[in-house]
């Protein structure tokens, strides 16, 4: 469950306590298919035994994992939610200020949004179309990474592509090409990779063309489903800014209950949402237990739910 030591006002904790919670949801996982640890089959029993019932994979910016996500949550008697990470542009500028306050060096360079498909039926025309209109979101991380291989190279760091790949699923993205550095002694972390090398901003960072929040939203909404704002911490922007900026751009929803949110940053996140049109969505954001992460354990007030995700929960009594 959430708990309340950084927040310092009884009217806080109160407003809090008022609301029915619930930690059957995890709505932001990742298997082999992108960057995660697992493969599919290994993070539904990882959910299973958190005791969540509701569970989406949302793989970066690939849908391919969803076939065998809806079979395995079957099996273990989860509800499974397809869905997706999409990698988008910045939708406004990260606030200096708010970067100092969350004690972050630098605000991401891209924004991401979930995308769910709660009532989507596979092969369907909506299925496809929505495929259709990701495909070369996927396929642009292929020619970025060639780039960022060659340019480590120039740098004394040859590093070989077809490994970088084989360590990837479906979706390739700068955690493989980490993880290839560190086994060729170049750093000792995946963490320095990214400070000294990889990571925004630094020498070998490419930025790929991605879509803008609004033209996600629309292809995501074309195709039946819904959005959320992933991990605002992220970019360093005022909350109120934030909210109304997904107001304006057809978000449905922001992920307020992120793994990387302190108390205060959720209870700021969802004071400012709730009463908007906006729902409020929950995530371990699981990518692994090599990385000291586990699955579910997210609290989320049920009724600020987006609509089509409670209807889940009532079709189940839960």
């Amino acid at each position: 469950m959430i708990y309340f030591e950084e927040l310092h006002s009884s009217i806080e904790v109160d407003l809090l306590g008022s609301y029915m919670w619930t930690e059957l949801f995890d709505l932001h996982s990742h298997s082999t298919n992108s960057d995660g640890q697992h493969s599919v089959d290994e993070v539904a029993q990882l959910m299973k035994a958190s005791k969540v019932r509701f569970w989406s994979l949302t793989d970066h910016d690939t849908i391919s994992g969803w076939e065998g996500a809806k079979t395995a949550a079957e099996a273990k008697g989860l509800v499974f939610i397809p869905g997706v990470e999409l990698t988008c542009t910045p939708g406004l500028k990260a606030d200096p200020d708010v970067m100092k306050k969350h004690q972050r060096e630098r605000a991401s360079d891209s924004w991401h949004l979930l995308a769910y498909f709660p009532d989507i039926d596979f092969q369907s025309e909506q299925h496809l179309q929505f495929k259709s209109w990701l495909a070369p979101l996927g396929e642009g991380r292929i020619p970025r990474m060639v780039t960022m291989v060659n340019k480590l190279g120039e740098l004394g760091m040859p590093i070989d592509l077809d490994a970088v790949l084989a360590r990837a699923g479906d979706s390739v993205g700068r955690p493989h090409l980490a993880d290839e550095m560190v086994k060729q002694g170049y750093v000792e972390s995946r963490q320095e990779a990214f400070d000294k090398w990889i990571g925004d901003g630094k020498p070998v960072h490419i930025t790929r063309i991605k879509p803008s929040i609004v033209e996600a939203c629309e292809a995501v909404h074309a195709a039946g489903g819904i959005t959320s704002l992933a991990h605002p911490l992220y970019y360093c922007v005022n909350t109120d800014e934030l909210v109304r900026f997904c107001l304006d751009s057809g978000v449905d929803a922001i992920e307020c209950f992120h793994r990387s949110h302190k108390d205060s940053y959720r209870f700021q996140l969802w004071s400012a949402a709730k009463d908007t049109s906006l729902g409020i969505t929950c995530g371990s954001d699981f990518h692994g237990t090599m990385y000291n992460q586990s699955p579910g354990r997210m609290a989320v007030p049920a009724s600020t739910l987006p609509q089509q995700l409670k209807k889940a929960l009532n079709a189940l009594g839960a």
